[in-house]
């Protein structure tokens, strides 16, 4: 009798060792996923710092959906320096969409709580973005609003705040958002709305084009409706009281 309880405890000793392996296993899976893709997220991250993104997921989302609508693709672009990019530009940008740009962290607080009270009460996610955030939004993520992608734009914001310059970052922003249908970037946009390069665009075109940013694929910068030129004419009074990146 004896010996058939020392088999027995040593099948259940056997039976946990072999558990335990399984969780070891699977904690040693998960491990290097979240390492791979914090290496991997790190790594694009910097490589961005040196090289322009060649393509967004929103970009493509647009361009496929004109193909379904049955119409052209189309994905106008043209990367323009930040260096050579009118002045008019960038400090409309900051006028327009983002205030505490050059001193925030990549989060402006204040604006999160707004949208966070206009949020309560079951409403869709709104508001309270950064420059920075619409870059890592535009650049890394997908542009459908949800807590996860919300999640990963905090993450991916910090990373660029901390590898990328303001300068980077704006640059990367005037040259990757969507300033109309099958639009993208500045130069592009002024291509497009003046036939002229983003280089010499004036106060009024600038605010023009950026007052149009919350909704591009309905709004025109070149006929603009009464809210869209009261909108420009805010940005263009108080452009002047902004410094850019330098």
């Amino acid at each position: 009798m004896a010996i058939k309880r020392s088999t027995t405890k040593r099948k259940n000793t056997k039976k946990q060792t072999t558990k335990l392996s399984w969780k070891q296993k699977i904690g040693i899976w998960a491990a290097r996923i979240v390492i791979l893709f914090f290496g991997f997220s790190i790594f694009w991250v910097l490589l961005l710092t040196v090289m322009n993104p060649p393509v967004t997921y929103l970009q493509l989302q647009r361009a496929f959906e004109r193909k379904t609508a049955g119409k052209e693709w189309k994905i106008e672009k043209k990367w323009l320096d930040y260096d050579v990019m009118s002045d008019n530009l960038k400090r409309a940008a900051i006028a327009g969409e983002d205030a505490h740009f050059l001193t925030h962290n990549g989060f402006d607080t204040q604006a999160i709580k707004q949208a966070f009270e206009k949020n309560q009460a079951g409403k869709k996610l709104r508001g309270g973005s950064t420059i920075s955030q619409q870059v890592a939004k535009n650049v890394f993520l997908w542009p459908e609003r949800s807590w996860l992608r919300k999640g990963l734009e905090t993450y991916f914001t910090v990373l660029i705040e901390i590898f990328w310059s303001k300068k980077r970052i704006m640059e990367v922003y005037l040259n990757v958002i969507e300033m109309g249908q099958g639009v993208y970037g500045a130069e592009a946009a002024a291509q497009y709305y003046y036939h002229k390069s983003a280089k010499s665009l004036t106060k009024k075109e600038a605010a023009l084009i950026i007052a149009i940013l919350p909704s591009p694929q309905k709004w025109d910068a070149r006929r603009p409706s009464a809210y869209v030129n009261r909108r420009a004419n805010s940005i263009v009074r108080y452009m002047n009281y902004y410094s850019i990146p330098k």
